[in-house]
């Protein structure tokens, strides 16, 4: 990479195996950036990565190896000024990077502090979970020998093996009264937001850049679950909207029940890899579970509120919803002509579209013809799921190693929040908007329900919002 001068340019150092390149996969949302691994040495050169702002690459973050013998390099750096006249911090490390030793036994040092005196300013990223010890200490003083600004970043702080309240006390009697906790595995929702203003305090002179970048993080932000929502109100509707046809014969039931759960899954495992697109994810960060699905709901949904609401719309004044309910209730306990006789009576009397269109219904369903549909319980676990994995996304760093486990437990939902939000229920009577469904046409009522549904508050419920 070349070095872009008009650009802030940051080094990202500390002591080995401390988070450095995990940090960088995390501000620049690069999963493919360095190599992490929980072993000492994994970075060996010095390695940039551009952070962009609309666009534009504004600042440069150059990972570095780690200092693995801070209290010899010291010893050695006190030794050169002793020789001498009186040095300052820089005047030592420009003396020792002339020498030798900055190519033999400190040379992995060396390039690290090369790196820094080349920069407007550092990040010093910590293990927490390690205590202070003396080589930390020693690093510190080297570190400021490059006469720049150094910000401590506190990594893995929630961990339970946390020191952080140790390390703050160090750091500020070396003089480092401002940190940042952030840890690169499980980020603060807030983490960039506070990195960037805080780097804005240190570095005033690139005050604007890097209040931009704070900014446009919040955008982003908020932009990502916007979209994350969008994509779970797409498929809970079209998981409600589906119908899949099908048969009382026992044969043919049973392949449409399997077809229908094979939809629904991989309905559902597309909106799981579009979700881990959204957050720069790949799809080997995620462990998938199977759906569990039962056998479905089965109905052909004739006493559908939104359906027979529907209905009713065609009927005028002269026949409501509750005639038409009158009259399949006589069909399923009278037989077919008297219901036929009072259907074909309303139909007379003004509401010949609505209520041909449900008799038609009532024949197929008498004789023998269903229709499958997604039973509630499953839109619930879906809904939970899906919700489960966009607040885990929402928490993660590109810097987690672990697979996305969304635990899949038995979801005890409370009876009062059983029933679904209204645009699913609205769904039900709209086959056509079910995207996995043979009778798809998308449109603007489509649409209408997957933005209702995200603002639906029944929604925040289910831990969504």
């Amino acid at each position: 990479m070349t070095n872009d001068l008009s650009a802030l340019q940051i080094a990202v150092v500390g002591h080995t195996n401390t988070g450095k390149t995990s940090l960088l996969r995390t501000l620049t949302r690069d999963v493919n950036f360095g190599e992490v691994a929980d072993a000492p040495g994994t970075t060996r050169q010095v390695q940039g990565a551009h952070v962009k702002l609309e666009g534009t690459p504004v600042m440069l973050l150059f990972d570095t190896p780690g200092i693995e013998d801070s209290m010899g390099l010291l010893d050695y750096l006190e030794q050169l000024a002793s020789a001498g006249d009186r040095l300052d911090g820089p005047e030592r490390l420009k003396l020792f990077l002339q020498g030798p030793e900055a190519s033999g036994r400190y040379e992995q040092e060396a390039r690290v502090l090369r790196k820094l005196l080349d920069c407007q300013a550092g990040l010093y990223v910590i293990d927490v979970r390690e205590p202070v010890l003396a080589k930390h200490k020693d690093e510190l003083v080297i570190l400021a020998y490059c006469g720049r600004p150094l910000l401590p970043i506190l990594n893995f702080v929630a961990s339970t093996a946390s020191r952080a309240v140790q390390w703050r006390e160090t750091l500020s009697r070396l003089g480092l009264h401002t940190c940042v906790e952030f840890d690169s595995v499980s980020p603060p929702l807030d983490g960039e937001d506070t990195l960037y203003r805080t780097l804005s305090i240190v570095l005033p002179s690139h005050q604007s850049v890097l209040s931009g970048l704070q900014l446009q993080s919040a955008r982003q932000k908020v932009a990502r679950r916007a979209a994350g929502l969008t994509l779970i109100a797409g498929l809970l509707i079209d998981l409600a909207a589906l119908r899949t046809p099908s048969s009382t014969e026992p044969e043919l039931l049973g392949q449409a029940i399997v077809l229908q759960q094979a939809v629904v899954r991989q309905r559902e495992q597309a909106c799981v890899q579009a979700l881990l697109a959204l957050f720069q994810f790949s799809p080997d960060d995620y462990l998938s579970h199977p759906l569990p699905l039962s056998d479905g709901s089965l109905s052909v949904d004739l006493f559908n509120p939104e359906a027979l609401k529907d209905i009713g719309l065609h009927t005028g004044g002269g026949f409501g919803v509750g005639m038409i309910a009158g009259a399949v209730a006589d069909v399923l306990s009278a037989g077919l002509t008297l219901g036929t006789g009072m259907l074909i009576g309303a139909a007379a009397g003004g509401a010949a579209l609505g209520v041909g269109r449900f008799g038609t219904r009532m024949l197929s369903y008498i004789r023998g013809f269903r229709e499958l549909t997604v039973a509630d319980d499953i839109l619930q676990f879906v809904s939970l799921r899906q919700g489960q994995l966009l607040k885990a996304l929402e928490r993660r760093g590109h810097a987690a190693i672990a697979k996305i486990d969304v635990a899949e437990k038995t979801v005890e939902i409370n009876r009062a929040l059983t029933a679904l939000p209204k645009p699913l229920l609205r769904a039900r009577a709209h086959p056509e908007w079910s995207a996995v469904g043979g009778r798809f046409q998308d449109g603007p009522a489509r649409h209408k329900a997957i933005l209702a549904l995200v603002e639906e508050d029944r929604l925040k419920d289910y831990d969504l919002f």
